[in-house]
């Protein structure tokens, strides 16, 4: 494979092959296997309180389960252990991981393998931001999972390795997990009294519960981290160097990291691109990358190759057509269509999930309803479709239109481009943005309402109003509201004589 003169690994060839092939066979249309089927009859006994599914990230809330005092199973397909290419964010969102009691201080310090200030958002003919603090801890996946897993099994966590998941029977009082495993064979269902999907974005649950559905939107990604590219003290986190020549926009990432430099490429589209293959993006990347970091391209030598896509759907987060069942990280759909959730997501999620499957399993509300509670609709995440839509429809003002709304939530300070960067867009910066680019640049903004059409506008704009309404909800409920409201509840509760305790 041509690859100009930047140096790929021993297996790229065969890693570009397979991943092509899935890509194709996703896109012509994955079956849907029924791996999920409702039993009337009761189970005879109840082994776990959580069985999860996936562990590279279904450890982290597994970990934070069992040290709450739950039984919990994790399956893992092959060995939990985490891959080399470090995950990054910002110190500020591993506090989760801190405050749920998952790692120490110490801890903490010991995975983050590298860290970088300042990082640059630019644009093609356009200015410059220079941020501080964002996507700017590299995380060793090894140290990690490893940490959590040792602290997961000395809670009395149980763990499978190597097992593959086959099947879920729903019981009215339980689940029963059918599961593949050639290291230690199991003829009885794994049991327990909750699943969590943790498998991701290609989980066999997820596709069952979305009938087979096509996605919205796919953003690919090629990368990897190289030797032979001078040390440089910045990243950028959403960068473009060349104006759009196709039917996509080239996006770029780069991340100082332990052994070498992280680059990405990504790109926006849908499915209805049959040209893509990651042997041409793959060729692409090399071939931009030593103008991209200023090298000579034989110089270069990328030591670990990145691919993959993401898919996205506009009606995310699935509700479960089951009881028992919630989904979590990228098998959701929790994240925005911009970003590539996992391990960020993940952890951003993480106290209001581990709090509501807590009180879920304390109260033993794990019905139908209570289980689509655990994974609410989010207006701030579903008002980025519009965005994603602008990336598919108008690739070629892309660069145009971001650096414009870059200008202006820099012009507007931190508050406003930070949540934007964090994938937790909110209701004032936005509206201020808004405002701001339609004053600068009508026309455009008119060039690009109409080629989204009416249909799109309205299903963002009632997803605009919904973000304005949940911004008022959650600043009226505050620490007064939330008194009056416990001090309500207990007036009922004694009101009624539910106080009273039966004598033993």
């Amino acid at each position: 494979m041509e690859s100009q003169t930047v140096s790929l690994p021993m297996d790229a060839e065969r890693q570009i092959a397979h991943t092509d092939r899935f890509w194709q066979s996703y896109r012509r249309g994955l079956p849907v296997v029924e791996v999920v089927t409702l039993e009337h009859h009761r189970l005879p006994q109840v082994e776990c309180d959580v069985v999860i599914l996936g562990g590279t990230l279904g450890i982290v809330i597994g970990c934070a389960l069992q040290r709450r005092g739950w039984r919990v199973a994790v399956i893992e397909r092959s060995h939990l252990r985490g891959r080399a290419q470090e995950w990054n964010l910002s110190r500020a969102e591993l506090e989760p991981l801190r405050q749920n009691d998952l790692l120490t201080e110490a801890e903490l310090e010991t995975a983050i393998a590298s860290e970088y200030n300042p990082a640059r958002i630019g644009f093609y003919g356009g200015s410059e931001l220079w941020v501080r603090d964002i996507l700017n801890i590299g995380i060793d996946p090894v140290v990690l999972l490893h940490t959590l897993k040792e602290k997961f099994l000395s809670a009395g966590g149980h763990l499978c390795e190597v097992t593959e998941f086959k099947h879920l029977a729903i019981h009215p009082n339980g689940v029963a997990v059918q599961t593949d495993s050639q290291a230690k064979p199991r003829s009885a269902p794994l049991t327990g009294r909750l699943l969590l999907d943790a498998m991701g974005h290609f989980s066999p649950i997820a596709r069952q519960a979305r009938r087979g559905a096509s996605p919205d939107g796919i953003c690919w990604v090629v990368g990897g981290c190289a030797h032979g590219i001078p040390n440089c003290p910045h990243g950028d986190l959403f960068y473009t160097f060349s104006p759009c020549t196709g039917a996509t926009q080239d996006f770029w990432e780069a991340f100082p990291a332990r052994d070498g430099r992280t680059t990405y490429l990504f790109r926006y589209g849908d499915l209805s691109r049959p040209d893509h293959t990651f042997a041409q993006m793959i060729a692409d990347y090399t071939q931009a990358l030593p103008g991209y970091q200023q090298v000579a391209g034989d110089r270069i030598k990328l030591h670990r190759l990145l691919m993959g896509f993401f898919p996205s759907f506009r009606d995310s987060p699935w509700r479960s057509p089951w009881p028992r069942v919630v989904p979590v990280g990228d098998s959701s759909g929790l994240q925005s269509p911009l970003s590539f959730g996992g391990f960020g997501a993940m952890v951003r999620h993480l106290p209001r999930l581990t709090d509501g499957i807590h009180d879920a399993l304390h109260l033993d509300y794990l019905g139908r309803d209570d289980v689509r509670a655990l994974v609410p609709y989010q207006p701030n995440i579903s008002i980025t479709w519009l965005f994603q839509q602008v990336m598919c429809r108008q690739p070629q003002m892309v660069n145009r239109l971001l650096d414009l709304a870059f200008t202006q939530m820099a012009s507007l300070g931190e508050p406003v481009y930070r949540p934007f960067l964090q994938d937790a867009l909110q209701w004032q910066g936005l509206t201020q943005t808004m405002v701001r680019m339609a004053i600068a640049d009508a026309p455009m903004i008119l060039r690009i309402a109409a080629e989204l059409g009416i249909p799109n506008l309205l299903d963002w704009f009632g997803h605009y109003v919904h973000l304005g309404r949940y911004t008022f909800l959650a600043n009226y409920c505050s620490p007064g509201f939330e008194f009056h409201w416990q001090r309500q509840e207990q007036s009922w509760r004694y009101g009624a004589g539910l106080d009273s305790v039966a004598s033993p």
